[in-house]
């Protein structure tokens, strides 16, 4: 399918900013959450940084969602980065503890989402009406509230299975991890289906954007006056 080179790159313009953070932040947040709870793996090797070029992966964060971008007229994008390495075992109480590793990268992107929040409601209260700004704000809302919801999915090895396989009794959660090799190709399956989105994204990302609404809700008061 055809795919105008000038809309591709105002595409390419807008996201680059909010999609290098999202990930960056992400996948620091699991580093810096693994050496909080004992795991210094991440640390050692240099994972628990803001340098973005440590956590791109050239073919899963550029190649991948360039080519589905074009393939695909831009109806679908997947992409994804280097997962940072946490050695669980290492973990001061490994069941619990790697709920909150998990969780810690979702939750970055969620306060990322806040914060480009924040940005898109004080561009618009002091009079600013430049597009590619107001865009550049939108897209980084939408960017970290996609990877909230998706990265929340239930199966490993999505930071929602980590969660997942850390709140159930000891035998599903062997049961449940032991999906982990075969998870990404599973995941993959669903969302060629449609299953992820319509049954979790949506409704997911839905209640996200009400909760940034409502926690944003006094600055656009203020802003409104």
């Amino acid at each position: 399918m055809y795919v105008n080179a000038y809309d591709l790159i105002q595409t390419v313009l807008i996201y680059a900013l909010p999609v290098l953070f999202a990930i960056t932040l992400h996948e620091a947040a699991h580093g810096y959450a693994a050496k909080l709870f004992g795991d210094q793996t991440a640390w050692m090797m240099g994972r628990v940084s803001l340098n973005p070029l440590v956590h791109i992966d050239w073919i899963g964060t550029i190649a991948m969602p360039l080519l589905l971008y074009i393939s695909t007229n831009g109806a679908f994008l997947f992409g994804y980065a280097k997962p940072v390495p946490v050695q669980f075992g290492n973990l001061n109480k490994p069941k619990r503890d790697m709920i909150w590793v998990a969780l810690a990268g979702p939750l970055a992107n969620f306060f990322q989402a806040l914060l480009w929040g924040l940005f898109l409601y004080v561009l618009i209260g002091i009079g600013v009406d430049e597009k590619f700004f107001i865009e550049i704000g939108r897209a980084g809302i939408l960017v970290n509230v996609v990877m909230f919801a998706f990265n929340l999915f239930p199966l490993p090895p999505l930071d929602g299975g980590r969660i997942l396989v850390g709140l159930l009794p000891w035998r599903a959660a062997v049961a449940v991890s032991r999906i982990e090799p075969y998870g990404f190709f599973i995941v993959m399956g669903l969302i060629l289906m449609g299953v992820v989105t319509s049954t979790w994204m949506q409704p997911l990302m839905g209640f996200t954007f009400i909760a940034i609404e409502w926690a944003l809700s006094p600055l656009k008061f203020l802003l409104d006056r």
